[in-house]
């Protein structure tokens, strides 16, 4: 019995908020109850955080301090929570039948009193639907974690449970799921590989805000690891270094990637939200970014192209009206500054295409020097398609390997972390970053690996009538290479002989019993 407690203790608090959480969402479809969950644990960070500042205000009254006062709050950068929308009066009210009311009405205060939150947070608790017992014991639930203190933020927990619980629905949502959240190990190998030290981040397509979540996180680990060496001064706060930009065209996706980033304290006042989407109707026209990260639909074919054949985005030939994804690469081109690089995720047919122009588009890119580096990606990555994948990096201008482009294919790393889903370890997202890092600043440190890179000119690239598949350079690797093909051949020939004759065996005997089945009587 001692063990299972130890266990119990030793479990993730985000892994233990998501089973009980789970348990009490009962019937209810996950692409809804998303909202419920999430919502409360935003909620519940904010009103952490309102209540340790407010407890520090109290005891200062007698110095002047007035822990009604919103701007004690602002200048703080925490969050203003009224009286009626304070954790500790819901959690008192969590067992009554008004609780859903309840619960919105805080949402409604919350965002009158703090202008950037305006038509962000969830008032879904009302419905009939939603079972009121279980969003009682869902807000008990929460009430046990502590989120938003000083020191809850200092261990980023209301971070890894956001994030656990979005990548949890992610997956019972399917395909949908797709829409707000790419996998984190992809965010981070695009984040390493693209290196967002300082400058503009821009995401057209942003889902969830996971692109830039990664940034800060980046910026934050590096500066700490060079202060901790070199004991200097830099700037710890990510903030004073990168500036985000994103783009949205589902509302609800938009409202989670607001929560996403209000609670690291990222500026997410440029990150906009309107149902045309990028293409029709682009919410930041004049942008020119140092760095773009996205993961677009793959293969939209609903994007209106048919509306944007004469678009001035389209530098280097106008996409297929049925096909988006070299839409989406111009228009990543487009916002990218003179020295600023992009990295995004792209089905692997985009690699290879000739339909309705793309195959021309791709050798301008590629006679225009744009294309830095191409990545093929394993299968199982991502949780809303089947769709082979790869990543795209495009540089204005390159300082160092004019001319050339490197090919990764990384579809041999990561593991399996469930029969369905597979994720890159630390290990694999730091093999192709050094690799692409070394490829691009230092002649002495990068080396050709069989089967896994390889750099190759922009003449070879023509030679192959400008296909940009890693697979095509790269070759086999060396254990591959030189394997005995006629012992490979005649070791499956005898296993599969050998499978041959048990299956023979197998049915002989179901028929055997199928025969007494038939002719012997039956008992009672």
């Amino acid at each position: 019995m001692a063990k299972k407690t130890k266990t119990e203790q030793e479990e993730p608090l985000e892994k233990k908020l998501w089973k009980a959480a789970d348990k009490l969402r009962k019937n209810m479809d996950a692409a809804e109850y998303k909202h419920v969950a999430l919502g409360l644990i935003f909620l519940k960070y904010i009103s952490d955080a309102f209540d340790e500042l407010f407890q520090k205000l109290t005891s200062q009254k007698s110095e002047g301090a007035d822990p009604e006062d919103k701007n004690e709050y602002t200048a703080e950068k925490v969050f203003y929570v009224p009286p009626s929308a304070r954790w500790s009066w819901l959690q008192g009210r969590a067992k009554l039948p008004t609780i859903g009311k309840d619960i919105d009405d805080a949402m409604d205060a919350i965002e009158k009193d703090n202008s950037s939150l305006k038509g962000v947070l969830p008032k879904v608790y009302a419905q009939e639907k939603l079972d009121k017992a279980s969003l009682g014991g869902l807000v008990d639930l929460v009430s046990t974690a502590t989120l938003g203190t000083k020191e809850a933020q200092s261990k980023d927990l209301l971070g890894r449970v956001f994030e656990y619980f979005l990548g949890e629905f992610a997956l019972a949502e399917g395909k949908k799921g797709g829409q707000f959240y790419t996998p984190g190990s992809v965010v981070k190998l695009l984040v390493q590989m693209l290196e967002p030290y300082e400058g503009r981040v821009f995401d057209p397509c942003c889902g969830s805000g996971g692109m830039f979540v990664q940034s800060e996180k980046f910026i934050k680990y590096h500066q700490d690891h060079y202060k901790k060496n070199n004991g200097n001064k830099l700037s710890l706060n990510p903030a004073d270094r990168i500036s985000i930009y994103g783009q949205e065209s589902n509302q609800t996706t938009w409202r989670l990637a607001k929560m996403n980033l209000a609670i690291r304290g990222i500026d997410s006042s440029n990150v906009k939200w309107n149902n045309e989407g990028s293409f029709l109707n682009d919410a930041h026209k004049d942008l020119k970014a140092d760095y773009i990260i996205a993961n677009p639909p793959f293969n939209d074919s609903d994007w209106s192209g048919d509306l944007l054949q004469k678009d001035a985005r389209w530098v280097y030939g106008v996409p297929p009206a049925g096909n988006a994804n070299y839409a989406w690469i111009q228009h990543f081109l487009y916002h990218t500054a003179a020295n600023g690089q992009a990295g995004f995720v792209l089905a692997k047919g985009s690699l290879t295409t000739k339909t309705s122009n793309e195959g021309e588009i791709r050798k301008a890119l590629i006679e225009n020097d744009l294309i830095d580096c191409i990545v093929n990606l394993p299968s199982k990555l991502f949780l809303n398609t089947q769709i082979p994948a790869c990543l795209w990096f495009l540089r204005r201008s390159k300082q160092k390997r004019k001319r050339e482009i490197l090919f990764i294919d990384a579809r041999n790393l990561g593991f399996l972390k469930t029969r369905k889903n597979l994720e890159f370890t630390k290990e694999d997202i730091d093999n192709v970053a050094n690799t692409y890092h070394n490829w691009r600043t230092s002649d002495a440190a990068y080396e050709d690996i069989q089967g896994f890179c390889k750099t190759v000119s922009i003449e070879e690239v023509k030679a192959l009538n400008y296909v940009v598949t890693p697979g095509r350079f790269v070759g086999l690797p060396d254990d591959e290479d030189d394997f005995n093909f006629e012992e490979r051949f005649n070791t499956l020939k005898a296993e599969l002989e050998k499978q041959i004759a048990e299956e023979g065996e197998l049915n002989k005997r179901i028929l055997d019993n199928l025969n007494k089945i038939q002719y012997e009587p039956a008992t009672k």
